[in-house]
């Protein structure tokens, strides 16, 4: 049931997609660049609070030249996915966390903090009216992007007092196009992703924008993404661009860093419930660029994969930097990786009962 102080008002995109055309891209969608035919708006602002929703025709937004996001940075978001059962329902994974993450994102950039039950409901309100667009093939999704951000007009440093939220949705097939593979990730020791204090634990677009200069330089080196050091000593691992880091031990441990500047995954907190209720040991720590490579050369490090909503779980094969390179990139992908991948997604695809209850459903 809707919260009852939030009424959305629909209209109806008067020219959809056709469906022949939306089949057609359902077939084989690219990542993040169709969009569905409509979209969720939240206004906020310092006197009037959380009003007008509305699930509306997807397009351009009007932006003030002076919208305090395009000079500050005022900005977050969030990430997560719309699975079709076999049965034709439609699910989402553990939305709650993503509703109390956009909270502590968005007290950690001075904006608003949208309640739970609104950010849940606006997922409800938009696969009302493209569900049609959550794809029915196997390791196929919707990929959902709510975000919020200043758009109050003014020049001056302070925190905005005028905040939009919306929600845009695009199908999506698998991240990495050559499938479940291990892949090479590259070592950035020039950049830093998030300094201590920083904004390393909120989901804002500025931390993706740092990383962006040192993904080129992965790619300019064949490798799919870039894995960032802490910014103090610079020997700590943190994390990708854009996903989490788990290494598997020969003795069966589960180990990942921690810090306060890594963002917590939503999905690495999965994974490592899973292998902690398969037996495994789960340690999150402190973790140095030195254990990864005496581990891996003396054989106690066995597997290491990154995971994230984007991309579930993905094979680490190799890492290179300038000066060495850990791995093998023609290793198959570790077993227990490729287990806790498919316990994972047969869950968020309805293949697996859901003993967690992470399972969210938003039709009907």
């Amino acid at each position: 049931m809707a919260p009852k102080d939030l009424v959305f008002q629909v209209s109806h995109n008067d020219s959809p997609m056709p469906a022949a055309e939306r089949d057609a891209i359902l077939a084989d969608p690219p990542f993040g660049s169709v969009f569905t035919d409509h979209m969720v708006d939240i206004c906020w602002s310092e006197k009037g609070g959380w009003h007008r929703p509305r699930v509306q025709p997807y397009g351009p937004i009007a932006m003030d030249p002076a919208a305090a996001v395009l000079h500050y940075g005022q900005e977050i978001f969030e990430g997560l996915k719309a699975y079709r059962h076999a049965d034709g329902s439609i699910w989402s994974f553990r939305p709650d966390q993503n509703a109390l993450r956009m909270q502590r994102s968005a007290k950690r950039m001075a904006l608003p903090e949208l309640p739970a039950d609104y950010f849940l409901e606006s997922l409800k309100q938009l696969i009302a009216v493209d569900g049609a667009w959550v794809p029915s093939a196997p390791e196929m999704s919707l990929y959902i992007r709510p975000y919020m951000y200043a758009k109050e007009a003014f020049l001056g440093v302070r925190a905005a007092k005028k905040v939009a939220f919306y929600i845009i949705a695009a199908p999506a097939g698998p991240y990495f196009s050559g499938g479940v593979k291990p892949v090479s990730i590259w070592l950035s020791t020039d950049y830093s992703r998030a300094g201590k204090g920083g904004t390393g634990q909120a989901k804002t677009g500025g931390n993706y924008a740092a990383s962006l200069v040192a993904q080129a330089e992965a790619a300019e080196h064949g490798c799919a993404q870039v894995l960032f050091l802490d910014s103090v000593e610079g020997k700590y691992l943190e994390e990708l661009g854009g996903m989490n880091i788990v290494l598997v031990y020969k003795d069966g441990r589960v180990v990942t860093p921690q810090s306060d500047t890594i963002l917590q995954g939503i999905t690495r907190d999965s994974i490592l419930q899973l292998a902690e209720d398969a037996g495994h040991t789960v340690e999150r720590r402190p973790v140095t660029l030195e254990e990864w490579r005496d581990g891996v050369e003396s054989g106690d490090i066995v597997e290491a994969f990154a995971c994230g909503t984007a991309a579930v779980v993905t094979p680490i094969g190799q890492l290179k930097s300038k000066d060495f390179t850990i791995g093998d990139l023609d290793q198959p992908a570790g077993p227990l990786t490729l287990a806790l991948r498919e316990k994972l997604t047969d869950i968020q695809y309805g293949r697996q009962p859901d003993p967690y209850g992470w399972m969210f459903r938003l039709d009907g």
